[in-house]
């Protein structure tokens, strides 16, 4: 088991959660009082994580949406603060790099090293080359974009929204953590995700919201609005695993 697979279970179980709130900023959608902040992305995102921090087992900061906003380097803050301050807690970050070489390298070291992530989505459609640099990083947890399989050394993203394909990834890489993007916004549900993707223990998911949790209220409750999301996603998806057979 690798270091970020015992980091996962440990959130896991510590917060009873599944839940992975995605940190995908929109600073237009930000609150107003919060817009006019020094570093509105860091001031929003840390408001988020404290609020949420006991009902999640991950973060996942989309790269796009800081890059976007020439705010890299308050994606750095934000995932060395949740390191910091909310420890044990992975930080998973959503970049989607493919490409082989010197290049992949590069990119392994950004996310790795750079940015200091826990964990990184990889996009395998240029073959084994494209993932081998980033999976010489043992420590750090390597997730690969897919709908059917993969090879087993690495964890899988399947989305929400095609559960039938998710209960075949399931059947086939057995006890393996999936990254399930595709809860909330894009209509994702969490009773087919559960009964499709669980583990035999009732875990081995990381379920994925970010709009529908980061954007719960535009008003300055923002993060009760954003901490109230969360735990209604947990309560859907913890209910969902009761009820499944033993």
């Amino acid at each position: 088991m690798s270091p970020f697979t015992q980091q996962l279970e440990g959130a896991w179980k510590k917060n009873d959660s599944l839940v992975c709130v995605g940190l995908d900023p929109e600073i237009e959608r930000f609150p107003a009082h919060i817009r006019k902040e020094p570093s509105p992305i860091f001031q929003f995102n840390r408001s988020i994580i404290d609020a949420t921090a006991d009902l999640v087992c991950a973060y996942k900061p989309q790269f796009a949406h800081y890059a976007a906003y020439e705010a890299e380097d308050q994606l750095e803050r934000t995932i060395e603060y949740i390191h910091r301050v909310h420890p044990g807690i992975p930080v998973i970050l959503d970049a989607k790099r493919g490409d082989i070489g010197n290049t992949a390298e590069r990119y392994a070291i950004e996310a790795f090293e750079r940015y200091g992530a826990d964990a990184v989505t990889v996009n395998p459609y240029l073959g084994g080359d494209s993932l081998e640099p980033f999976l010489r990083h043992a420590e750090r947890g390597v997730l690969i974009l897919c709908r059917t399989s993969n090879p087993g050394a690495c964890l899988l993203v399947v989305g929400a929204t095609y559960p039938r394909e998710l209960a075949e990834v399931r059947a086939l890489v057995g006890e393996m953590p999936l990254l399930v993007p595709g809860i909330g916004a894009q209509g994702g549900d969490v009773a087919q995700v559960v009964a499709n993707g669980c583990t035999r223990s009732g875990t081995g998911l990381v379920i994925s919201s970010s709009r529908a949790i980061l954007y719960a209220s535009a008003g300055e409750d923002f993060a009760q609005a954003a901490r109230a999301a969360t735990a209604s996603l947990r309560e859907k998806i913890n209910t969902s695993r009761r009820s499944r057979s033993p």
